[in-house]
């Protein structure tokens, strides 16, 4: 561990140049007492570092010299895959092994690509989660993690939205996938292979039993075609609305991709005043109720009766609260 936190160190000083110890204590996460000692351990190693003194100074290397120990272990390797994503490398448990694999890959380089390199990490950041979303408490994250990665098998205490609501599986773990901030383990049962919500694991305890992978399994294809068939499996009903072109337009921003998408695509030609009659998905009445509130007074629920009833009671509600003089007839 201590000869990582020096090889650390001295890329630190190789691609940074001058640097106070304060600041290379928070960069390797240790005291500055701890640098201090570091400094004189590669000193005595026949290292050229020297130190400024003064409110500018620091230490920093003999200009002109260069190491070459910037050899990537199998773990740093891995982790370049998720460069640009500081935040779920960290959630991974993999947060040191990335910044020392990108330490050991910018030291790697010189000149024009340093340069280039540098200008790319100034003027690019993924930022994964959506707007107003924070993340979720995943606790289980690095068990499920450290079971994909070892190709072992994973018990699993598991809480779902319909009955029983909790549920104890023996998986076997295939990848985890970070969708719109939230973590998903791609998983088999002896019966199907399916995603889990790592938020939704409430214990997890590795096993020592091999994990089966299915012959040619592709994580991204999986990925791609279990979500589609996801999104398309949610929505068991089917709303009549009729609306505004203009609240039509407004649900891309505020509806799920796939509502949004089916309303666009099954509108009809606005009339003269600007209203229009669409069928928009829903995955039940209360869903369908909570999502085209959102819409207020410029749609209007046709289709189904319940729905539409819904509506109603929400209007009464509004208006006793809004204006408690109001009188509305009892819809037919």
């Amino acid at each position: 561990m201590r000869a990582d936190r020096l090889l650390s160190l001295l890329l630190l000083l190789q691609t940074r140049g001058r640097m106070t110890a304060q600041d290379l204590a928070g960069e390797l996460e240790v005291s500055v007492r701890t640098v201090y000692r570091d400094i004189d351990s590669l000193s005595a190693a026949g290292v050229p570092v020297y130190a400024d003194r003064g409110p500018a100074g620091g230490y920093q290397l003999l200009d002109g010299y260069r190491t070459r120990l910037t050899g990537l272990t199998s773990d740093e390797a891995g982790t370049l895959f998720l460069a640009g994503m500081p935040g779920p490398a960290a959630e991974l448990g993999l947060g040191s092994v990335l910044a020392a694999a990108q330490l050991k890959l910018r030291a790697s380089l010189t000149g024009e690509l340093a340069d280039r390199a540098d200008r790319v990490r100034e003027r690019f950041h993924l930022d994964a989660p959506g707007w107003f979303r924070a993340g979720e408490p995943v606790p289980h994250l690095s068990t499920v993690a450290d079971a994909v990665w070892s190709g072992r098998r994973i018990e699993v205490r598991y809480r779902r939205w319909k009955a029983p609501r909790e549920v104890t599986r023996t998986l076997h773990p295939l990848g985890v996938v970070l969708k719109a901030g939230r973590w998903y383990l791609v998983a088999a049962t002896e019966t199907r292979t399916t995603a889990y919500r790592v938020s939704n694991i409430l214990e997890a305890a590795l096993l020592n039993e091999p994990a089966v992978r299915p012959a040619g399994f592709e994580l991204a294809a999986f990925w791609q075609e279990w979500t589609e068939r996801y999104e398309q499996s949610v929505y068991t009903g089917t709303a009549t609305v009729r609306m505004t072109a203009a609240a039509l337009a407004r649900m891309a921003f505020v509806f799920p991709p796939e509502m949004a998408r089916v309303a666009r695509a099954e509108a009809g030609e606005p009339d003269g005043t600007g209203w229009l009659v669409t069928r928009v998905p829903i995955e039940s009445v209360r869903h369908g109720h909570i999502e085209l509130l959102k819409l207020g007074a410029e749609a209007e629920v046709l289709d189904p009766p319940e729905l539409r009833a819904a509506f109603t009671e929400t209007a009464r509600g509004l208006a006793s609260t809004y204006l408690p003089s109001a009188v509305f007839p009892v819809d037919s």
